[in-house]
């Protein structure tokens, strides 16, 4: 079957594309291989760094604390751990085994 979603170099200069996916029809998370993030709020300074280094907008913010991650658009990249600032252990991201059922 053929989709008729066009390519980014076939729209128009300046034209829209009326039937591009969304992320709800593709969860990134199946990008996913070897690892995700684990978050544990003991010692997060709610810097928000995690969230805006996110690729995929993974990062739940409520009351203006981080407080948990979207594994359905995760893709396990790891750019969240490597930007926490914070030194103390345990960190509140760690980048864990994904335990895939194939």
């Amino acid at each position: 079957m053929k989709s008729n979603l066009l390519k980014w170099n076939e729209l128009l200069t300046g034209g829209i594309n009326p039937n591009a996916g969304n992320s709800v029809e593709h969860l990134t998370s199946l990008y996913r291989k070897d690892e995700k993030p684990q978050f544990d709020e003991t010692n997060c300074i709610h810097c928000f760094f995690c969230w805006v280094f996110c690729p995929d907008n993974a990062i739940i913010i409520e009351n203006q604390k981080v407080t948990r991650i979207n594994y359905d658009y995760c893709k396990g990249c790891g750019i969240c751990a490597n930007e926490c600032p914070v030194k103390q252990e345990p960190k509140p991201l760690i980048m864990i085994k994904e335990n895939i059922e194939l």
